[in-house]
Protein backbone atom coordinates (compact mmCIF):
# COMPACT_ATOMS: atom_id res chain seq x y z
CA UNK A 1 0.00 0.00 0.00
CA UNK A 2 1.48 3.33 -1.17
CA UNK A 3 2.15 5.75 2.06
CA UNK A 4 -0.30 8.39 0.95
CA UNK A 5 -2.89 5.85 0.84
CA UNK A 6 -2.26 4.79 4.61
CA UNK A 7 -1.78 8.81 5.22
CA UNK A 8 -4.93 9.56 3.34
CA UNK A 9 -3.13 12.36 2.19
CA UNK A 10 -4.00 14.96 -0.43
CA UNK A 11 -2.90 13.15 -3.30
CA UNK A 12 -4.26 9.91 -2.48
CA UNK A 13 -7.56 11.48 -2.78
CA UNK A 14 -6.06 12.83 -6.27
CA UNK A 15 -5.19 9.55 -7.27
CA UNK A 16 -8.35 8.19 -6.05
CA UNK A 17 -10.38 10.68 -8.16
CA UNK A 18 -9.38 10.14 -11.43
CA UNK A 19 -11.05 6.49 -12.20
CA UNK A 20 -14.15 9.08 -11.49
CA UNK A 21 -13.04 11.55 -13.86
CA UNK A 22 -12.35 9.41 -16.61
CA UNK A 23 -16.26 8.40 -16.36
CA UNK A 24 -17.35 12.07 -15.43
CA UNK A 25 -15.51 13.30 -18.66
CA UNK A 26 -16.96 10.72 -21.40
CA UNK A 27 -19.99 12.40 -19.59
CA UNK A 28 -18.49 15.83 -20.54
CA UNK A 29 -18.27 15.02 -24.02
CA UNK A 30 -21.74 13.47 -24.48
CA UNK A 31 -23.14 16.50 -22.78
CA UNK A 32 -21.33 19.10 -24.97
CA UNK A 33 -21.48 16.75 -28.49
CA UNK A 34 -24.38 15.02 -28.61
CA UNK A 35 -27.36 16.90 -29.10
CA UNK A 36 -25.09 19.74 -31.33
CA UNK A 37 -23.78 16.45 -33.23
CA UNK A 38 -27.99 14.92 -33.76
CA UNK A 39 -29.20 18.48 -34.73
CA UNK A 40 -26.70 19.79 -36.66
CA UNK A 41 -25.32 17.23 -38.51
CA UNK A 42 -28.25 14.49 -38.15
CA UNK A 43 -31.15 17.08 -38.12
CA UNK A 44 -32.98 15.03 -35.36
CA UNK A 45 -35.89 17.12 -33.50
CA UNK A 46 -35.99 18.03 -30.22
CA UNK A 47 -38.08 15.20 -29.27
CA UNK A 48 -36.11 12.77 -31.26
CA UNK A 49 -32.75 13.49 -29.44
CA UNK A 50 -34.78 13.76 -25.86
CA UNK A 51 -35.56 9.59 -27.07
CA UNK A 52 -31.61 8.90 -27.59
CA UNK A 53 -31.04 10.40 -23.96
CA UNK A 54 -33.40 7.97 -22.81
CA UNK A 55 -30.66 5.67 -23.51
CA UNK A 56 -28.53 6.62 -21.00
CA UNK A 57 -30.91 6.40 -18.23
CA UNK A 58 -32.37 3.38 -19.53
CA UNK A 59 -28.22 2.04 -19.01
CA UNK A 60 -28.02 3.35 -15.30
CA UNK A 61 -31.22 1.47 -14.25
CA UNK A 62 -29.39 -1.92 -15.57
CA UNK A 63 -25.88 -0.95 -15.39
CA UNK A 64 -25.14 0.63 -11.58
CA UNK A 65 -27.71 -1.44 -9.69
CA UNK A 66 -26.49 -4.96 -11.05
CA UNK A 67 -22.96 -3.97 -11.20
CA UNK A 68 -23.12 -2.82 -7.35
CA UNK A 69 -24.83 -5.69 -6.33
CA UNK A 70 -21.87 -7.94 -7.86
CA UNK A 71 -19.15 -5.67 -6.84
CA UNK A 72 -20.24 -6.04 -3.93
CA UNK A 73 -19.77 -9.79 -4.08
CA UNK A 74 -16.52 -10.75 -5.89
CA UNK A 75 -13.14 -10.52 -5.37
CA UNK A 76 -10.90 -10.69 -8.81
CA UNK A 77 -7.77 -9.15 -10.16
CA UNK A 78 -7.29 -7.66 -6.67
CA UNK A 79 -9.97 -5.82 -5.97
CA UNK A 80 -14.16 -5.75 -6.25
CA UNK A 81 -14.60 -2.59 -7.76
CA UNK A 82 -10.93 -2.70 -10.14
CA UNK A 83 -12.32 -5.32 -12.28
CA UNK A 84 -15.52 -3.21 -13.72
CA UNK A 85 -13.36 -0.01 -13.52
CA UNK A 86 -11.05 -1.22 -16.05
CA UNK A 87 -13.48 -3.16 -18.26
CA UNK A 88 -15.94 -0.30 -18.39
CA UNK A 89 -12.87 2.45 -18.94
CA UNK A 90 -11.94 0.47 -21.76
CA UNK A 91 -15.94 0.22 -23.52
CA UNK A 92 -16.25 3.94 -22.71
CA UNK A 93 -13.18 4.72 -24.84
CA UNK A 94 -14.63 2.71 -27.44
CA UNK A 95 -17.79 4.00 -27.32
CA UNK A 96 -16.82 7.67 -27.71
CA UNK A 97 -14.84 6.58 -30.67
CA UNK A 98 -18.07 5.57 -32.54
CA UNK A 99 -19.47 9.15 -31.62
CA UNK A 100 -19.03 10.97 -34.92
CA UNK A 101 -18.98 8.51 -37.12
CA UNK A 102 -22.77 7.28 -36.81
CA UNK A 103 -23.55 8.23 -39.94
CA UNK A 104 -20.52 6.14 -41.51
CA UNK A 105 -21.66 3.18 -39.06
CA UNK A 106 -25.13 3.38 -40.63
CA UNK A 107 -24.27 3.42 -43.75
CA UNK A 108 -21.91 0.08 -43.25
CA UNK A 109 -25.17 -1.18 -41.95
CA UNK A 110 -27.00 -0.72 -45.32
CA UNK A 111 -28.85 2.19 -44.23
CA UNK A 112 -30.13 1.59 -41.01
CA UNK A 113 -31.70 4.86 -39.64
CA UNK A 114 -29.46 7.40 -37.88
CA UNK A 115 -31.91 7.62 -35.20
CA UNK A 116 -31.34 3.78 -34.44
CA UNK A 117 -27.47 4.01 -34.72
CA UNK A 118 -27.22 7.00 -32.55
CA UNK A 119 -29.67 5.10 -29.69
CA UNK A 120 -27.02 2.11 -30.33
CA UNK A 121 -24.00 4.37 -29.24
CA UNK A 122 -25.39 6.00 -26.40
CA UNK A 123 -26.84 2.98 -24.87
CA UNK A 124 -22.94 1.26 -25.45
CA UNK A 125 -21.21 4.39 -24.28
CA UNK A 126 -23.75 4.85 -21.03
CA UNK A 127 -23.74 0.80 -20.34
CA UNK A 128 -19.90 1.28 -20.63
CA UNK A 129 -19.95 4.13 -18.30
CA UNK A 130 -22.12 2.74 -15.99
CA UNK A 131 -20.22 -0.19 -15.64
CA UNK A 132 -17.25 1.89 -13.94
CA UNK A 133 -19.62 4.93 -12.34
CA UNK A 134 -20.80 2.72 -9.31
CA UNK A 135 -17.31 1.36 -8.41
CA UNK A 136 -15.60 4.48 -9.06
CA UNK A 137 -17.73 6.06 -6.44
CA UNK A 138 -18.57 2.92 -4.02
CA UNK A 139 -14.25 2.69 -3.70
CA UNK A 140 -14.13 5.61 -2.21
CA UNK A 141 -16.06 4.80 0.63
CA UNK A 142 -14.47 1.36 1.07
CA UNK A 143 -10.85 3.23 1.52
CA UNK A 144 -11.63 5.68 3.75
CA UNK A 145 -13.48 6.38 6.96
CA UNK A 146 -16.65 7.85 8.41
CA UNK A 147 -16.70 11.75 8.95
CA UNK A 148 -14.31 14.42 7.43
CA UNK A 149 -12.06 11.96 5.45
CA UNK A 150 -15.74 10.64 3.32
CA UNK A 151 -16.60 14.37 2.80
CA UNK A 152 -13.07 15.40 1.38
CA UNK A 153 -13.04 11.85 -0.47
CA UNK A 154 -15.92 12.75 -2.40
CA UNK A 155 -15.55 16.75 -2.76
CA UNK A 156 -12.13 15.91 -4.06
CA UNK A 157 -13.35 13.44 -6.71
CA UNK A 158 -15.82 16.30 -8.06
CA UNK A 159 -13.39 18.71 -7.89
CA UNK A 160 -10.66 16.60 -9.57
CA UNK A 161 -13.48 15.36 -11.98
CA UNK A 162 -14.53 18.84 -12.66
CA UNK A 163 -11.45 20.36 -13.25
CA UNK A 164 -11.35 18.13 -16.69
CA UNK A 165 -14.92 18.57 -17.30
CA UNK A 166 -13.99 22.24 -17.85
CA UNK A 167 -10.97 21.58 -19.99
CA UNK A 168 -14.13 19.23 -22.05
CA UNK A 169 -16.03 21.82 -22.55
CA UNK A 170 -13.00 24.42 -23.59
CA UNK A 171 -11.52 21.87 -25.77
CA UNK A 172 -15.65 22.36 -27.50
CA UNK A 173 -15.32 25.46 -27.09
CA UNK A 174 -11.73 26.45 -28.74
CA UNK A 175 -11.77 23.71 -31.21
CA UNK A 176 -14.46 21.44 -31.93
CA UNK A 177 -16.48 18.85 -30.74
CA UNK A 178 -14.55 16.34 -32.73
CA UNK A 179 -10.84 17.15 -31.07
CA UNK A 180 -13.08 16.90 -27.69
CA UNK A 181 -14.47 13.57 -28.94
CA UNK A 182 -11.15 11.97 -29.85
CA UNK A 183 -9.26 13.54 -26.61
CA UNK A 184 -11.74 11.93 -23.99
CA UNK A 185 -11.32 8.58 -25.50
CA UNK A 186 -7.66 8.54 -24.81
CA UNK A 187 -8.06 10.01 -21.40
CA UNK A 188 -10.68 7.69 -20.55
CA UNK A 189 -8.45 4.75 -21.30
CA UNK A 190 -5.27 6.14 -19.57
CA UNK A 191 -7.62 7.46 -16.28
CA UNK A 192 -9.13 4.19 -16.50
CA UNK A 193 -6.15 1.77 -15.92
CA UNK A 194 -3.67 3.54 -14.11
CA UNK A 195 -4.72 4.63 -10.71
CA UNK A 196 -6.70 1.32 -10.20
CA UNK A 197 -3.08 -0.47 -10.82
CA UNK A 198 -1.98 1.50 -7.17
CA UNK A 199 -5.53 2.00 -5.41
CA UNK A 200 -5.33 -0.97 -2.79
CA UNK A 201 -8.65 -2.23 -1.68
CA UNK A 202 -9.64 -4.12 2.09
CA UNK A 203 -10.60 -7.59 0.88
CA UNK A 204 -12.58 -7.41 4.39
CA UNK A 205 -14.70 -3.93 5.09
CA UNK A 206 -14.59 -2.43 8.27
CA UNK A 207 -16.83 -3.67 10.44
CA UNK A 208 -18.36 -6.30 7.95
CA UNK A 209 -19.14 -8.66 10.37
CA UNK A 210 -21.02 -6.41 12.68
CA UNK A 211 -23.18 -4.83 9.87
CA UNK A 212 -24.00 -8.06 8.12
CA UNK A 213 -25.31 -9.33 11.55
CA UNK A 214 -27.58 -6.28 11.69
CA UNK A 215 -30.68 -7.26 9.06
CA UNK A 216 -33.59 -5.98 11.01
CA UNK A 217 -34.12 -3.95 7.54
CA UNK A 218 -32.04 -4.91 4.95
CA UNK A 219 -32.52 -8.63 4.63
CA UNK A 220 -30.07 -11.03 3.34
CA UNK A 221 -27.39 -9.55 2.34
CA UNK A 222 -26.51 -12.78 0.32
CA UNK A 223 -28.78 -12.43 -1.89
CA UNK A 224 -30.66 -9.66 -4.86
CA UNK A 225 -34.03 -9.37 -3.25
CA UNK A 226 -35.95 -7.65 -6.25
CA UNK A 227 -38.99 -6.71 -3.44
CA UNK A 228 -36.14 -5.58 -1.42
CA UNK A 229 -35.03 -3.14 -3.83
CA UNK A 230 -38.51 -2.39 -4.45
CA UNK A 231 -39.24 -0.94 -0.95
CA UNK A 232 -35.69 0.91 -0.98
CA UNK A 233 -36.48 2.74 -3.84
CA UNK A 234 -40.64 3.71 -2.83
CA UNK A 235 -39.96 7.28 -2.87
CA UNK A 236 -38.76 6.69 -6.50
CA UNK A 237 -41.88 5.19 -7.01
CA UNK A 238 -43.89 7.64 -9.15
CA UNK A 239 -40.76 8.24 -11.17
CA UNK A 240 -40.71 4.60 -12.15
CA UNK A 241 -44.20 4.46 -13.38
CA UNK A 242 -44.21 7.33 -15.76
CA UNK A 243 -40.96 6.01 -17.20
CA UNK A 244 -42.73 2.59 -17.99
CA UNK A 245 -45.84 4.22 -19.27
CA UNK A 246 -43.81 6.73 -21.35
CA UNK A 247 -41.62 4.33 -22.75
CA UNK A 248 -44.42 1.82 -23.43
CA UNK A 249 -46.26 4.52 -25.64
CA UNK A 250 -42.89 5.52 -27.86
CA UNK A 251 -41.92 1.72 -28.64
CA UNK A 252 -45.95 1.05 -29.54
CA UNK A 253 -46.18 4.51 -31.21
CA UNK A 254 -49.75 5.59 -29.61
CA UNK A 255 -50.43 9.09 -29.67
CA UNK A 256 -52.53 10.45 -26.83
CA UNK A 257 -53.81 14.46 -26.79
CA UNK A 258 -53.97 14.24 -22.88
CA UNK A 259 -52.05 14.45 -19.78
CA UNK A 260 -53.75 11.83 -17.81
CA UNK A 261 -50.70 9.81 -17.25
CA UNK A 262 -48.70 12.54 -16.68
CA UNK A 263 -50.93 14.50 -14.24
CA UNK A 264 -51.67 10.68 -12.33
CA UNK A 265 -47.36 9.99 -11.96
CA UNK A 266 -46.88 13.21 -10.25
CA UNK A 267 -49.65 12.74 -8.04
CA UNK A 268 -48.13 9.59 -7.12
CA UNK A 269 -44.15 10.88 -6.61
CA UNK A 270 -45.72 13.81 -4.54
CA UNK A 271 -47.73 11.06 -2.05
CA UNK A 272 -44.45 9.06 -1.69
CA UNK A 273 -41.91 11.52 -1.41
CA UNK A 274 -44.12 13.49 1.13
CA UNK A 275 -44.68 10.32 2.62
CA UNK A 276 -41.11 9.43 3.28
CA UNK A 277 -39.95 12.54 4.38
CA UNK A 278 -42.75 13.54 7.04
CA UNK A 279 -41.76 10.11 8.91
CA UNK A 280 -39.75 11.09 12.02
CA UNK A 281 -36.40 8.48 12.90
CA UNK A 282 -36.85 9.34 16.76
CA UNK A 283 -38.81 6.60 17.07
CA UNK A 284 -36.85 4.29 15.06
CA UNK A 285 -33.42 1.93 16.36
CA UNK A 286 -30.69 3.31 14.70
CA UNK A 287 -30.35 0.64 11.88
CA UNK A 288 -34.19 1.66 11.06
CA UNK A 289 -33.32 5.85 11.26
CA UNK A 290 -30.47 4.70 8.77
CA UNK A 291 -32.49 3.36 6.47
CA UNK A 292 -35.17 5.87 6.63
CA UNK A 293 -32.33 8.72 5.88
CA UNK A 294 -31.59 6.67 3.02
CA UNK A 295 -34.77 6.68 1.43
CA UNK A 296 -34.79 10.69 2.28
CA UNK A 297 -31.84 10.97 0.18
CA UNK A 298 -33.72 9.55 -2.61
CA UNK A 299 -36.50 11.35 -2.51
CA UNK A 300 -34.50 14.89 -2.23
CA UNK A 301 -32.26 14.51 -4.80
CA UNK A 302 -34.25 13.66 -7.28
CA UNK A 303 -35.32 16.32 -8.01
CA UNK A 304 -32.22 18.09 -8.36
CA UNK A 305 -31.54 15.56 -11.51
CA UNK A 306 -35.06 17.06 -13.06
CA UNK A 307 -33.33 20.66 -13.28
CA UNK A 308 -29.86 19.09 -14.05
CA UNK A 309 -30.68 16.53 -17.08
CA UNK A 310 -33.49 19.18 -18.60
CA UNK A 311 -30.64 22.71 -18.56
CA UNK A 312 -28.03 19.98 -20.18
CA UNK A 313 -30.29 18.19 -22.97
CA UNK A 314 -32.07 21.49 -23.86
CA UNK A 315 -29.78 24.54 -23.04
CA UNK A 316 -29.29 24.01 -26.93
CA UNK A 317 -33.13 24.12 -27.99
CA UNK A 318 -33.21 28.01 -25.07
CA UNK A 319 -29.80 29.08 -27.11
CA UNK A 320 -31.44 28.59 -30.57
CA UNK A 321 -35.15 30.23 -29.50
CA UNK A 322 -33.31 33.21 -27.73
CA UNK A 323 -29.88 33.85 -29.53
CA UNK A 324 -31.18 32.71 -33.07
CA UNK A 325 -28.34 35.09 -34.73
CA UNK A 326 -25.67 32.49 -33.42
CA UNK A 327 -24.45 29.97 -36.41
CA UNK A 328 -24.41 26.80 -35.63
CA UNK A 329 -20.39 26.71 -35.00
CA UNK A 330 -21.39 29.69 -32.62
CA UNK A 331 -23.90 27.75 -31.06
CA UNK A 332 -21.93 24.98 -30.08
CA UNK A 333 -19.14 27.14 -28.86
CA UNK A 334 -21.46 29.17 -26.41
CA UNK A 335 -22.86 25.69 -25.47
CA UNK A 336 -19.48 24.43 -24.42
CA UNK A 337 -17.94 27.75 -22.92
CA UNK A 338 -21.42 27.80 -20.72
CA UNK A 339 -20.98 24.41 -19.67
CA UNK A 340 -17.08 25.07 -18.94
CA UNK A 341 -17.83 27.87 -16.78
CA UNK A 342 -20.58 25.66 -14.90
CA UNK A 343 -18.11 22.87 -14.21
CA UNK A 344 -15.32 25.12 -13.32
CA UNK A 345 -17.15 26.61 -10.56
CA UNK A 346 -18.46 22.88 -9.44
CA UNK A 347 -14.37 22.21 -9.78
CA UNK A 348 -13.19 24.77 -7.29
CA UNK A 349 -16.27 24.50 -4.91
CA UNK A 350 -16.55 21.07 -3.54
CA UNK A 351 -12.97 21.12 -1.78
CA UNK A 352 -12.01 24.21 -1.10
CA UNK A 353 -15.21 25.92 -0.08
CA UNK A 354 -18.23 22.97 0.11
CA UNK A 355 -16.02 20.77 2.03
CA UNK A 356 -14.94 23.28 4.81
CA UNK A 357 -18.66 24.63 4.92
CA UNK A 358 -19.69 21.47 5.71
CA UNK A 359 -17.44 20.42 8.49
CA UNK A 360 -18.54 23.62 10.33
CA UNK A 361 -22.61 23.99 9.58
CA UNK A 362 -23.81 20.16 8.21
CA UNK A 363 -23.51 18.98 4.67
CA UNK A 364 -27.39 18.73 4.14
CA UNK A 365 -27.72 23.10 5.19
CA UNK A 366 -25.25 23.80 2.69
CA UNK A 367 -26.80 21.58 0.48
CA UNK A 368 -29.80 22.62 0.14
CA UNK A 369 -28.26 26.66 0.39
CA UNK A 370 -26.39 25.55 -2.67
CA UNK A 371 -29.12 24.33 -4.72
CA UNK A 372 -31.29 27.60 -3.87
CA UNK A 373 -28.60 29.65 -5.33
CA UNK A 374 -28.82 27.19 -9.09
CA UNK A 375 -32.79 27.57 -8.30
CA UNK A 376 -32.31 31.55 -8.47
CA UNK A 377 -29.54 31.61 -11.11
CA UNK A 378 -31.57 29.50 -13.51
CA UNK A 379 -34.50 31.85 -12.78
CA UNK A 380 -32.72 34.71 -13.80
CA UNK A 381 -30.96 33.25 -17.03
CA UNK A 382 -35.73 32.69 -17.90
CA UNK A 383 -36.10 36.14 -17.57
CA UNK A 384 -32.99 37.85 -18.65
CA UNK A 385 -30.37 35.96 -21.23
CA UNK A 386 -30.49 37.40 -24.39
CA UNK A 387 -26.71 37.30 -25.33
CA UNK A 388 -23.93 34.35 -24.65
CA UNK A 389 -22.19 37.23 -21.82
CA UNK A 390 -25.45 36.81 -20.31
CA UNK A 391 -25.07 33.05 -20.35
CA UNK A 392 -22.39 32.74 -19.01
CA UNK A 393 -22.94 35.10 -16.06
CA UNK A 394 -25.88 32.99 -14.46
CA UNK A 395 -24.29 29.73 -15.83
CA UNK A 396 -21.00 30.60 -13.30
CA UNK A 397 -23.42 30.84 -10.05
CA UNK A 398 -25.60 27.93 -11.22
CA UNK A 399 -22.31 25.89 -10.68
CA UNK A 400 -22.65 26.72 -6.91
CA UNK A 401 -25.80 23.90 -6.80
CA UNK A 402 -24.08 21.56 -9.70
CA UNK A 403 -20.91 21.80 -7.64
CA UNK A 404 -23.02 20.23 -4.37
CA UNK A 405 -25.11 18.14 -6.53
CA UNK A 406 -21.86 15.49 -8.10
CA UNK A 407 -20.21 15.86 -4.21
CA UNK A 408 -22.29 15.89 -0.75
CA UNK A 409 -24.87 13.75 -1.67
CA UNK A 410 -22.57 10.65 -1.71
CA UNK A 411 -21.07 11.31 1.42
CA UNK A 412 -24.42 12.03 2.83
CA UNK A 413 -25.83 8.98 1.27
CA UNK A 414 -22.86 6.66 2.19
CA UNK A 415 -23.20 6.73 5.92
CA UNK A 416 -26.89 5.64 6.01
CA UNK A 417 -26.37 2.27 4.41
CA UNK A 418 -24.26 -1.14 5.46
CA UNK A 419 -20.70 -0.75 4.04
CA UNK A 420 -20.91 -4.84 2.66
CA UNK A 421 -23.82 -3.42 0.17
CA UNK A 422 -22.43 0.21 -0.51
CA UNK A 423 -22.07 -0.85 -4.34
CA UNK A 424 -25.61 -2.34 -3.98
CA UNK A 425 -26.85 1.10 -2.48
CA UNK A 426 -24.84 3.38 -4.52
CA UNK A 427 -26.38 1.53 -7.50
CA UNK A 428 -29.95 2.14 -6.03
CA UNK A 429 -28.89 5.53 -5.43
CA UNK A 430 -28.28 6.05 -8.91
CA UNK A 431 -31.96 5.78 -10.06
CA UNK A 432 -32.30 9.26 -7.89
CA UNK A 433 -30.65 10.28 -10.85
CA UNK A 434 -31.45 8.09 -13.79
CA UNK A 435 -35.05 8.22 -13.34
CA UNK A 436 -35.58 11.48 -13.75
CA UNK A 437 -33.35 11.55 -16.35
CA UNK A 438 -36.11 9.18 -17.90
CA UNK A 439 -39.14 11.64 -17.16
CA UNK A 440 -37.02 15.06 -18.78
CA UNK A 441 -35.82 12.59 -21.96
CA UNK A 442 -39.70 11.05 -22.08
CA UNK A 443 -42.40 13.99 -20.64
CA UNK A 444 -40.56 16.81 -20.19
CA UNK A 445 -39.10 17.04 -23.75
CA UNK A 446 -42.28 16.40 -25.20
CA UNK A 447 -43.65 19.26 -22.92
CA UNK A 448 -40.95 21.93 -24.50
CA UNK A 449 -41.53 20.80 -28.17
CA UNK A 450 -44.97 22.05 -27.55
CA UNK A 451 -44.04 25.26 -26.06
CA UNK A 452 -43.24 28.09 -28.71
CA UNK A 453 -41.13 29.94 -25.44
CA UNK A 454 -37.94 27.65 -24.51
CA UNK A 455 -37.17 30.18 -21.72
CA UNK A 456 -40.07 27.44 -19.63
CA UNK A 457 -36.80 25.28 -19.94
CA UNK A 458 -35.34 27.17 -17.68
CA UNK A 459 -38.29 27.93 -15.48
CA UNK A 460 -38.56 24.18 -14.80
CA UNK A 461 -35.41 24.02 -14.26
CA UNK A 462 -35.71 26.43 -11.18
CA UNK A 463 -38.77 24.72 -9.89
CA UNK A 464 -36.92 21.62 -9.56
CA UNK A 465 -34.07 22.52 -8.02
CA UNK A 466 -36.31 25.00 -5.31
CA UNK A 467 -38.16 21.93 -4.47
CA UNK A 468 -35.51 19.35 -4.21
CA UNK A 469 -33.55 22.70 -1.71
CA UNK A 470 -37.14 22.18 0.44
CA UNK A 471 -36.63 18.28 0.56
CA UNK A 472 -33.07 17.93 1.51
CA UNK A 473 -34.21 20.44 4.53
CA UNK A 474 -36.35 17.73 5.49
CA UNK A 475 -33.28 15.14 5.66
CA UNK A 476 -31.84 14.53 9.47
CA UNK A 477 -28.18 14.79 9.93
CA UNK A 478 -26.43 12.01 11.15
CA UNK A 479 -24.13 11.63 14.34
CA UNK A 480 -20.57 12.37 12.03
CA UNK A 481 -22.62 15.13 10.28
CA UNK A 482 -23.64 17.06 14.05
CA UNK A 483 -20.12 16.38 15.59
CA UNK A 484 -18.64 18.38 12.40
CA UNK A 485 -21.10 21.62 13.58
CA UNK A 486 -20.57 20.97 17.15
Amino acid sequence: MLKIQQTLSKPFYMLLSLPSTAMGFALSVQISALSWLLSTQYGLDIHEIGIVWAAGPIAGILGQVIVGFISDKVWFWNGRRRPFILIGGVLASLSLLALPNIGIISESLGGVGIMAVAIAIALSLDLSINVSFNPTRSIIADVTPEGEARTKGYTWMQTVSGTFGVLAYVIGGYWNNFVLIYFGAALVLVFSILPTLFVIEPKTLPSEQQESADTSTSGNSNSFNFVEMLVDIKPLWGFLIYSIYASVLHLADIKVDHYYGEIAALLVTLYFILETLLKRESTLSNSEAKHLGFKKVLAAHSFSWIGIQTMFVFTYAFLQDKMGYLSNEQLGQTISYSFAILNGVAALLPAFVLGPLANKFGRIKVHAGALLFTATSYAFIAMLADSPTHMYVFMATAGIGWAAVVSLPFAIMSERVEKTKMGLYMGLFNLSVVLPQLVVSLGISLFLTKVEDKSMTFVVCAFAMAISAVCWLMVKETGSEKSATE
